[in-house]
C-alpha cells in the first residue's frame, strides 16, 4: 500500500508539471505520442522542461533531489538545459528530532549521550538529506574538553532509500525500452550508479575514512585544512570529527570584511585542486560551496576548510597522463595528440581512424581559442572532448565525468572570488611538473625507488626461477615428445586395424562368392 500511494503520488506530481508529456514527445510508438498530444489539452505548461523537471524533483523528496544532483553531473547523458537546471537543486531539508538524533547516537556508540559529552547542542547546525550535524564537546579522555562536531544519519533512510530506487528502476526499464533515445542514455545503469552512491554515503565510517585520507595528504599545507576524525566515537551511523571555524566560502562580503585576500584565495582553490589530481590522485568530489569555509582566525586565516567527504574521486596513472597530456595538448592546439591520447589510452574501439578523431577534436575545440586563455573553462574544454569522443563510440570513464563536475565547481567558485582568474596560467606549472615526473630522469629515480623494496625481495629469487622455467620447459619438452611417440603409434595402431579390416573383408566376401556356386574370376 505504501508504495502504491507513493507512485500515486510520483504519479500526480508528474502530471501537475507536465512530465508526462517530455516523456510521452520521446515515446516510439505512435498511439502513445498522439495521447501525449490529447493530455496536453487544457493544461499551461508554460515554463521551461528543465524548469519543471528540477520543480517536480524538488517536490518529489530528498532522494529525488540527489538523484537530480547526480543527473546535473552527467554531461555526456543529459542534455544541456537540464543539466544546467538540475544543477540549481539544493538539499533543503528541514532537521529531524533532536530526541530521534540523540537515540540514534547512543545506538550508535553503544553509551548514554551523557557519558561522551559533556555539553550537546541539541539544535542542529547543518541538516541534509541523509544526515545531520550537532556541535558537541568531549567529555572524557585524553581529548576531554574538545569541542567537536557530530553527524548522524536519519533513521531507517535504508528503507525509504531502496523503496524510491525500486520506483526509480522500474521507470529507468521503461525508458530503455520505450524511450528513442532509452538505449544511449543507459538509465538503468545510470539507476544502479545512484544507487552505489547513496548506499556508500549511509556508511559514514567510509566518509570518515576519505577525510582521514586528505588530511594526511595535506597533513603539512598551508592551503588546506581538513578536520580530524576521533575514531573511538565515530561508527557506521555516527562521526565525530574535529569542530571547525570559518566563514563559508559563499559568503563573500563577509570573507573581504575579515580581510582575506580574495585573489589568491581564488588562486589557492585552483592549486588544492590540481594538487589533489595530479599529485595524489585522490579528490574531494563535491567541494561546493555549501562544503567549503575559509578559516579567519590564528594559523588557519586565509586557508580553505573542507568539509564532507560522503563523495570523493580517484585516479589512476593512466587516467592522470590522460588528463595531462589531454589539457597540454589542447593549449598547444595539437590535436593529434589529443585523438592518438584516446586511442592509447585503450578507451577508442579498434580500428578508430586517428585523423578522423583529430578532425573531430578540432571542429569542436577550435572555436575555444577565439577568447582570452583565461575566459576558457577546463571543465567545457572536457566536456567538448567528451562530445568529440561519443560520436566515436568511445565509453567516458565514470572517475573522469566525476573530476569534470568537480572541475566546474572550482571554475565556478574561483572566478566568483576574482572573476579575471586565469586557471591556465595556475594550472600550467602543475601539468607540466607533473609530465616531467613521468617521462624525466626524475620520474625514473622516483619510481625505482618506489619500486626498490619489491626488487630487493625479487632479486634473489630469480636463480631459483630461472631454474625452476628452464626445468618446467625441459619437463614440457620431455611431455611433448612423449605426446608425439603416442600420436605416432595411435596411428600405426589406426593403419593395422584398417588393413585387418579391409583383409577381413576380402576373405568374408571371397567366401559368400563361393557358398552361392558363383564362378571364380578368370
Amino acid at each position: 500500500m505504501r508504495r502504491l500511494l507513493r507512485l500515486l503520488r510520483i504519479a500526480w506530481i508528474g502530471l501537475r508539471y507536465g512530465l508526462d508529456q517530455i516523456a510521452l514527445s520521446n515515446l516510439k510508438h505512435p498511439l502513445l505520442v498522439r495521447w501525449a498530444r490529447i493530455a496536453a489539452v487544457g493544461r499551461r505548461l508554460d515554463a521551461p522542461r528543465a524548469v519543471r523537471v528540477r520543480l517536480a524533483l524538488e517536490s518529489l523528496g530528498p532522494i529525488f533531489v540527489k538523484f537530480g544532483q547526480m543527473l546535473s553531473t552527467r554531461r555526456d547523458l543529459v542534455p544541456e538545459d537540464l543539466v544546467d537546471e538540475l544543477a540549481k537543486l539544493q538539499d533543503r531539508v528541514p532537521p529531524f528530532d533532536p530526541d530521534m538524533a540523540v537515540r540514534e547516537i547512543e545506538r550508535g556508540l553503544g553509551r548514554p549521550l551523557g557519558e561522551v559529552f559533556t555539553d550537546f547542542e541539541r539544535t542542529p547546525v547543518a541538516s541534509a538529506s541523509i544526515a545531520q550535524v550537532h556541535f558537541a564537546v568531549l567529555g572524557e579522555g585524553a581529548l576531554q574538553g574538545r569541542p567537536v562536531a557530530v553527524k548522524v544519519l536519519r533513521p531507517d533512510m535504508l528503507q525509504v532509500i531502496d523503496r524510491d530506487l525500486e520506483l526509480m528502476e522500474i521507470a529507468a526499464t521503461l525508458v530503455e525500452r520505450l524511450w528513442h533515445d532509452g538505449k544511449r542514455l543507459r538509465p538503468r545503469e545510470v539507476v544502479a550508479e545512484f544507487r552505489k552512491v547513496l548506499h556508500d554515503e549511509l556508511d559514514l565510517t567510509r566518509e570518515a575514512a576519505n577525510a582521514s585520507q586528505l588530511r594526511r595528504n595535506f597533513e603539512n599545507s598551508t592551503l588546506l585544512r581538513v578536520p580530524e576524525m576521533y575514531w573511538d566515537y565515530c561508527c557506521g551511523n555516527v562521526i565525530t570529527m574535529e569542530r571547525m571555524h570559518g566563514i563559508p566560502i559563499g559568503r563573500i562580503d563577509a570573507l573581504r570584511a575579515a580581510g582575506i585576500d580574495l585573489k589568491k584565495l581564488s588562486r589557492d582553490g585552483v592549486e588544492i585542486f590540481f594538487t589533489q589530481v595530479f599529485r595524489d590522485g585522490f579528490f574531494h568530489a563535491d567541494m561546493h560551496p555549501g562544503n567549503i569555509s575559509v578559516g579567519v582566525g590564528g594559523a588557519d586565516f586565509g586557508r580553505y576548510i573542507a568539509l564532507d567527504f560522503g563523495i570523493v574521486g580517484t585516479l589512476t596513472d593512466v587516467d592522470r597522463n590522460y588528463l595531462a597530456r589531454n589539457f597540454l595538448a589542447f593549449f598547444r592546439r595539437d590535436y593529434r595528440a589529443v585523438a592518438q591520447t584516446h586511442v592509447e589510452s585503450g578507451w577508442a574501439p579498434p580500428g578508430t581512424r586517428i585523423d578522423e578523431l583529430e578532425s573531430a577534436v578540432r571542429a569542436v575545440c577550435e572555436p575555444i581559442f577565439d577568447r582570452p586563455l583565461k575566459q576558457i573553462s577546463f571543465g567545457h574544454v572536457l566536456l567538448r572532448l567528451f562530445d568529440a569522443s561519443r560520436r566515436f563510440n568511445i565509453e567516458i570513464q565514470p572517475q573522469l565525468v566525476l573530476l569534470q563536475k568537480t572541475l566546474l565547481n572550482i571554475e565556478g567558485l574561483g572566478r566568483q572570488l576574482d572573476p579575471d582568474l586565469d586557471l591556465w596560467r595556475t594550472a600550467k606549472p602543475f601539468l607540466e611538473s607533473w609530465m616531467h615526473r613521468q617521462v624525466g630522469w626524475r620520474g625514473l629515480r622516483e619510481r625505482t625507488i618506489a619500486e626498490a623494496a619489491a626488487w630487493s625481495q625479487m632479486l634473489p629469487k630469480i636463480p631459483r626461477l630461472v631454474h625452476d622455467a628452464l626445468a618446467r620447459e625441459d619437463h614440457s619438452a620431455a611431455m611433448l615428445a612423449e605426446i608425439v611417440r603416442l600420436r605416432s603409434a595411435q596411428e600405426r595402431q589406426t593403419r593395422l586395424v584398417a588393413l585387418l579390416a579391409a583383409a577381413l573383408g576380402t576373405m568374408a566376401a571371397m567366401a559368400a562368392w563361393y557358398l552361392l556356386g558363383l564362378p571364380l574370376p578368370g
